[in-house]
């Protein structure tokens, strides 16, 4: 491996930019629905989620307290499980593709099948975490 790559990737600021880049789509999603509650609640609403206000609460405080837990590399497993988790219950709710006509259903298997890649990837998080810092509780060089 050329050595500036080893540079980077070894570098701490590059292990938070990949963190902070994988949990993205979770902490932008926490931070849009604390600042336009209503659209959230409206958004629960819409699967069936009752009461709507709680579930936006727990979702957002989900997204956010685990992309935390991952940028910050501390309890990396519980932030990666949370999000895994999160994300894994997200497709019977809202993605039922088995349910849909097309071309709707074609659509929400893609989102599907991102679904489950993003899950394997918060599953290499928590393994490297657990392999280079002990048991994922500290801080640790990735």
């Amino acid at each position: 491996m050329p050595s500036f790559l080893v540079r980077l990737l070894d570098s701490s600021w590059f292990g938070y930019l990949a963190r902070a880049a994988l949990t993205f789509i979770f902490w932008s999603s926490g931070i849009a629905k604390l600042v336009d509650f209503q659209a959230a609640q409206g958004e629960m609403a819409q699967f069936g989620l009752n009461p709507p206000a709680a579930f936006a609460l727990a979702t957002a405080a989900t997204q956010l307290v685990g992309s935390l837990l991952i940028i910050l590399n501390r309890w990396t497993w519980l932030g990666c499980g949370m999000l895994a988790t999160f994300t894994a219950l997200t497709i019977p709710v809202a993605h039922r593709f088995w349910e849909m006509q097309e071309p709707l259903r074609t659509l929400e298997f893609y989102f599907v099948m991102e679904h489950l890649t993003v899950i394997g990837a918060l599953a290499v998080m928590a393994i490297l975490s657990r392999r280079l810092g002990g048991a994922g509780n500290g801080p640790v060089a990735l």
